[in-house]
């Protein structure tokens, strides 16, 4: 089967805000539920913080994989600053804390944010084609490394980053929230190219 991965477009910004979410184990909707208006739709809180022009969560920093037409992955990524300020984390939702403090351990990385294939597409391949495009991207950008996060609990998605090079750099308790899917720690990867 075909795969084509192009850069992101505003107007696939709706798959994007729910592949999004995915990758981020809930933690994005658990963000955009707080940000809301009373009434206002999660996701579409979601979709307009995905088609900002700016912030790491905008469709400018995002790539997505199609097969037969339909946006079946996406990977999300940037290089890190170096030097990386977290800035005051007590004025950080508690959610992002460690997961803000991970990266700042990755200074001038190409980090990968979010990787994540639509469920009718798992189990083709293309969570390494977008993490090998992650390479090509990191090289272009001039990183002598990238970064990732992962759940410990993610078996799936760490084993696949361990196979393709990536080790454990530090860890940081997951801070519970209403639908966390996990326990445990969040894994700091890292490779270097």
């Amino acid at each position: 089967m075909s795969t084509t991965i192009r850069k992101a477009t505003i107007d696939d910004a709706p798959k994007l805000a729910e592949l999004m979410n995915m990758a981020g184990e809930g933690i994005p909707a658990y963000l955009w539920e707080r940000a809301a208006e009373p009434g206002e739709d999660v996701m579409a809180l979601g979709v307009r913080r995905v088609t900002r022009a700016e912030g790491g969560f905008s469709y400018t920093n995002a790539h997505v994989a199609l097969r037969d037409g339909s946006i079946a992955g996406m990977l999300l990524g940037y290089r890190l600053p170096d030097p990386y300020d977290t800035g005051p984390l007590n004025e950080i939702p508690a959610v992002v804390q460690p997961l803000l403090a991970l990266e700042s351990l990755a200074p001038g990385s190409w980090y990968v944010n979010a990787v994540a294939t639509d469920s009718a597409y798992r189990g083709q391949g293309l969570g390494r084609q977008l993490m090998e495009l992650a390479e090509q991207l990191a090289s272009a950008a001039n990183a002598k490394a990238l970064s990732l996060i992962v759940a410990e609990q993610n078996d799936l998605a760490r084993r696949l980053y361990e196979k393709i090079g990536y080790q454990t750099i530090a860890r940081r308790p997951i801070v519970q929230f209403p639908g966390c899917p996990h326990t445990g720690d969040w894994i700091l990867m890292k490779k270097d190219l």
